[in-house]
């Protein structure tokens, strides 16, 4: 019996590690030499569009503006990349029923009793977020990083939230371009 307790144990931890971690991943021109590009700004018409609330948007272009100076950026009225955000979200509904009393043990299975069937249901919101760069002279998108996980409603835990999202998506610029 402890060692299903231990095994329940290490899968409840390795549960909620894994729905707090932001999955990122990215994509990118490899023809693209990225060592030229020194400023930065938004592109207005792709961010105006972007279906979040405007404290939401600002809490992502507040960290990447944060992030972007810290890899060496600066905005620039003339710049050489154009920054361009949008979002998804997908509600997911996780059902779970579990013997919680008399019969033939835990998991699936027949139970003749009819009773000791509990149900729990919970719902999670996982939300999406790209980050795209668009070569302002060419207008072409040279790179493109997404990172998804579980978002959160708890207004105090927000702004750190929406930073782990864009800094983990932007640790992946520059990419480190494989060489044969």
């Amino acid at each position: 019996m402890k060692s299903i307790q231990k095994l329940t144990a290490v899968f409840a931890i390795f549960l909620l590690t894994s729905c707090a971690s932001v999955r990122v991943a990215s994509d990118f021109d490899k023809s693209v030499d990225f060592t030229k590009y020194k400023t930065y700004a938004y592109y207005k018409n792709g961010i105006d569009k972007v279906e979040i609330s405007d404290l939401d948007k600002k809490r992502i272009l507040r960290s990447i503006d944060e992030v972007m100076a810290s890899k060496g950026f600066v905005k620039s009225e003339n710049p050489d990349l154009l920054v361009n955000i949008f979002t998804k979200e997908r509600e997911e509904v996780n059902v779970n029923q579990f013997n919680a009393g008399w019969g033939y043990g835990w998991g699936w299975g027949w139970n003749p009793f009819g009773f000791g069937m509990q149900t729990s249901v919970s719902t999670n919101t996982e939300g999406t977020l790209f980050i795209d760069l668009i070569d302002a002279s060419k207008k072409e998108m040279i790179w493109q990083g997404e990172g998804s996980g579980y978002l959160t409603k708890n207004t105090a835990k927000k702004d750190e939230r929406v930073k782990e999202f864009v800094s983990k998506i932007l640790a992946q610029y520059p990419p480190i371009v494989q060489t044969k």
